[in-house]
């Protein structure tokens, strides 16, 4: 038996604790629908006083996730605030202020440049660096598509800024590539990255400084638990931040059929990433 406890309630670390990094895609909504249970878990802590934060991996500006959020379903009632990847992120493009930048991404990513006077527009080979946000079409291609390109910025030894650490979300119940694959084959070829998102230091530092400004107060790390499905970027993150965490069940890792404790026996077997406070199959209140 693993030593991680496998909840059916989130309610008991209501007690323990004032504020929640709270991952959204995979945990708040699958990409199309949101969650009910999850909404209501947010919602349940909300009202007796906690405070909860939406810290994505998303490279949209938090403005943009919450009307992506709006969209799809997920209920503002269900959180006080938003943290993204792409927020700070944004403070690595402008230091290429007046620079040639290649965007690689979609058109819906351009607003991580939107007020920076750093701007895309470069082609791959005049490109001083790259800001990745994602494949410019993650339905039909994969980290395969972009070898040519990235074997060409690769030779002339352009930086890489990742707007979106994550390597693969589910979408609907299929599993799409995000940015985080494509630097990951940039950085197997030897070129360099730029994290600022999940598992790296800058977005847990900005999401405990709005939760202090949210709650009026400094906030212990020991008040503070991370939610998500994520192992390499929600729960390692976390567990280099100092803060608990909770590991909630994603196909992305946990394989059709598996009992939780046997994924966490083997998601969780080595303490080199960090381990959850306790996995859940649901995130329920």
């Amino acid at each position: 038996m693993t030593d991680i406890p496998v909840l059916s309630s989130i309610a008991p670390f209501a007690e323990t604790s004032e504020l929640w990094f709270v991952d959204i895609w995979g945990v708040m909504h699958n990409g199309v629908r949101p969650f009910a249970s999850s909404v209501a878990a947010c919602e349940a802590f909300c009202k007796q006083g906690g405070t909860v934060l939406l810290v994505t991996n998303s490279p949209r500006p938090r403005e943009g996730v919450a009307k992506q959020l709006d969209g799809i379903g997920v209920s503002r009632d269900a959180y006080d605030g938003i943290v993204s990847s792409g927020d700070v992120s944004r403070s690595l493009i402008e230091a290429w202020a007046g620079r040639p930048i290649l965007h690689i991404g979609p058109a819906r990513d351009v607003p991580i440049f939107s007020g920076l006077k750093a701007q895309p527009g470069a082609v791959v080979e005049d490109a001083e660096v790259a800001v990745c946000t994602g494949l410019y079409d993650d339905e039909t291609e994969t980290p395969d598509n972009y070898t040519a390109m990235l074997e060409k910025l690769r030779a002339r030894d352009v930086p890489m800024i990742c707007a979106n650490p994550d390597l693969q979300v589910e979408r609907g119940g299929r599993i799409i590539y995000c940015a985080g694959a494509i630097a990951a084959a940039y950085a197997a070829l030897g070129g360099t990255v730029h994290y600022a998102g999940k598992p790296y230091q800058p977005i847990y530092e900005l999401a405990l400084k709005i939760g202090a400004e949210k709650r009026g107060a400094m906030i212990g790390k020991d008040r503070v638990l991370a939610i998500g499905d994520g192992v390499a970027t929600d729960i390692a993150g976390a567990a280099r931040f100092g803060v608990r965490s909770v590991f909630i069940a994603s196909g992305i890792y946990v394989h059709a059929g598996e009992t939780m404790d046997h994924a966490a026996r083997r998601l969780f077997a080595h303490d080199s990433a960090g381990k959850p406070v306790a996995v859940m199959k649901d995130f329920v209140w």
